[in-house]
């Protein structure tokens, strides 16, 4: 209900302060078609004040939401059992990683699409604020009410951690690497990557973890959601909607992406696209 209010709140503003074309406008939601420019969002950038509504909304409260409810069902757990299984603990520990990364690099979002392209909409708003902390605690939820005190075998909980690293490594391992060729592209850690000119004067890169896949980054975090479902065992696929629904997203977000830099690159994407011939996962898409 507040996501909905506050969606109402940022359209009406920014319909009511600027006219199209505005540079503080987002491109994608300024069709025309208010349903659709609801959804994405009008406004590239609301504030209040000086607090950048999007930027704040994106981690802070969804992601630390989410950790605190894992949580709670970890003490529920150990009220109800007296004991915190290992497949809790699991899912706690990876997904509190995965969250204080994101805060922890948290300016490497201010080269992200949802902030450099999408408007702060229905779309942002409601997935930032309900969608994350209440979708993402699934796993936690589920373990919770149906296996409660259940601990996982030894070798299972090794491959379950293997899993988690493989998926980590890819995924900040890339992304750290964009970010410091963006932000200094002489650094010696990304210095002999090498890279495609483009005739916008700027580089592609086409080695290292970008020479494998041009979103390599995206199959590192499919890896670490699948690393998250594992402790649930395989009993029900509830646990597992969100690596299904999650694949789906990535590949959504990729063609958007896509799409993008076709226009922003022209010839040069085509050219790029013919070095780095995958677009998520190595060798099969």
């Amino acid at each position: 209900l507040f996501s909905v209010v506050m969606s109402i709140v940022l359209y009406a503003s920014a319909r009511l302060r600027y006219s199209i074309p505005s540079p503080y406008l987002a491109s994608p939601g300024s069709s025309g078609i208010w349903v659709y420019d609801f959804f994405m969002g009008h406004e590239l950038n609301p504030r209040l004040g000086k607090l950048d509504l999007k930027q704040f909304c994106e981690l802070r409260p969804g992601l630390i939401g989410w950790a605190v409810i894992n949580a709670s069902c970890a003490l529920k757990e150990y009220r109800e059992t007296g004991h915190v299984s290992n497949s809790m603990w699991l899912v706690n520990i990876f997904q509190l990683i995965y969250v204080v990364d994101a805060l922890w690099f948290e300016r490497a979002i201010l080269t992200t699409m949802d902030i450099t392209t999408d408007g702060f909409g229905f779309m942002l708003v409601f997935g930032d604020l309900a969608w994350v902390p209440f979708t993402y605690s699934l796993q936690a939820r589920y373990l919770v009410a149906f296996k409660a005190g259940k601990d996982l075998p030894l070798p299972v909980v090794i491959w379950i951690v293997f899993v988690k690293a493989v998926g980590m490594a890819i995924f900040r391992g890339a992304n750290g690497q964009k970010n410091k060729f963006r932000t200094n592209p002489n650094d010696p850690a990304v210095k002999h990557l090498k890279t495609l000119p483009t005739e916008r004067g700027t580089q592609l890169l086409i080695s290292g973890w970008w020479g494998i896949a041009r979103h390599v980054n995206y199959f590192g975090d499919w890896v670490m959601a699948w690393s998250w479902c594992l402790p649930c065992g395989f009993d029900h696929i509830i646990p597992y909607f969100y690596a299904i629904y999650f694949a789906g997203l990535l590949i959504h977000r990729e063609m958007r992406d896509e799409h993008a830099c076709k226009i922003k690159y022209g010839k040069d994407w085509d050219k790029y696209c013919k070095k780095v011939p995958y677009h998520i996962v190595p060798f099969i898409y």
